[in-house]
């Protein structure tokens, strides 16, 4: 079983920097692409930014040259350093993990808090 538990979110004035990490348990957090995903109020869940288990990474082109994904397999975890945050980057923001024999997010974190004042 794979449980994720995120930290890092907060309240941070527009232009500031923030780190999230992801905190996997289980045996698979290497041989599987890891995720960052945020939701609005009241808008549907998306995907920000995902990096694969040998570390390619995508980014929605809202985040590009201010999110940094990345991992560390030694410590199942993975990062995302957001830089220059602006309000419309508020949101509960999620981390997932997609096994090898899957194309889905099998696994998915609580959720943590992300509020961009102006």
């Amino acid at each position: 079983q794979v449980q994720l538990v995120e930290s890092g979110g907060g309240l941070v004035q527009a232009g500031g920097s923030l780190r999230l990490s992801c905190a996997a348990s289980g045996s698979i957090f290497s041989l599987s692409a890891m995720g960052w995903h945020r939701q609005a109020p009241g808008k549907q869940r998306e995907l920000v930014a995902d990096i694969t288990r040998w570390g390619t990474t995508n980014y929605a082109d809202s985040v590009k040259d201010r999110f940094t994904i990345s991992r560390d397999n030694a410590k199942s975890t993975v990062y995302l350093q957001m830089n220059n945050l602006k309000p419309e980057d508020t949101g509960v923001y999620y981390c997932s993990l997609r096994p090898t024999y899957s194309r889905s997010w099998n696994y998915w974190g609580q959720g943590t808090q992300v509020t961009v004042s102006s």
